[in-house]
């Protein structure tokens, strides 16, 4: 909860983005689970593209997000977790194309990168948004299932669309606890106005 209880426009505006940002990425990750779980389990051609698209999308949304939210000079922690997505697109392509049972351990440096990166932002948006205890959940989360995923590995292509999966459901439950944790506080803030 924040301690404004009376913010200004600049934050409002920032609280709203990021808002929609985590509905965003609840809905995304929530298709994405549904998907690998229906078609990627069952076909190895689709599990592939799902696990290629997955870190491509964390770096588009990321980059965005950060876009929107003072670019990279103010968000230096996105700004590292964008290159750091982008690589890991690139490395689960090779890894596909030369030895699949390294995927998860490519998807465990890159969750537990991306975790300390994103434990990073939500530390320093709590100071102007409060609200970021689930982000900062996830992160800790994030990069503990990174270990978990290399001690994996190597693993069948089968192992690592079903863990990933797993990975990215449980991130799409605290971006959604984040989103509606950010509108039940944007909701009591308009009551006490009105009152």
């Amino acid at each position: 909860m924040s301690d404004y209880p009376f913010p200004d426009k600049t934050r409002v505006s920032g609280e709203r983005w990021l808002k929609h940002y985590y509905f965003t990425r609840t809905a995304v990750s929530v298709v994405w689970v549904a998907l690998a779980f229906a078609v990627g389990l069952h076909s190895m051609a689709s599990a592939a593209v799902l696990l290629v698209i997955y870190p491509a999308w964390d770096a588009l949304a990321n980059y965005v997000d950060m876009s929107r939210s003072g670019g990279s000079r103010n968000n230096r922690t996105q700004m590292i977790n964008v290159a750091i997505s982008a690589a890991t697109t690139a490395a689960v392509v090779v890894a596909l194309k030369t030895d699949t049972t390294w995927v998860l351990s490519v998807f465990g440096i890159w969750a537990v990168l991306s975790g300390l990166l994103q434990l990073a932002t939500a530390l320093r948006r709590w100071k102007r948004f409060g609200a970021q205890w689930a982000m900062i959940l996830s992160g800790a989360q994030s990069a503990l299932a990174g270990f978990l995923f290399i001690a994996l590995a190597p693993a069948p292509l089968t192992l690592a669309i079903s863990k990933v999966a797993g990975y990215a459901g449980v991130g799409a439950v605290y971006f959604l606890i984040s989103a509606v944790w950010l509108s039940a506080g944007e909701f009591r803030r308009d009551r006490a106005r009105a009152s």
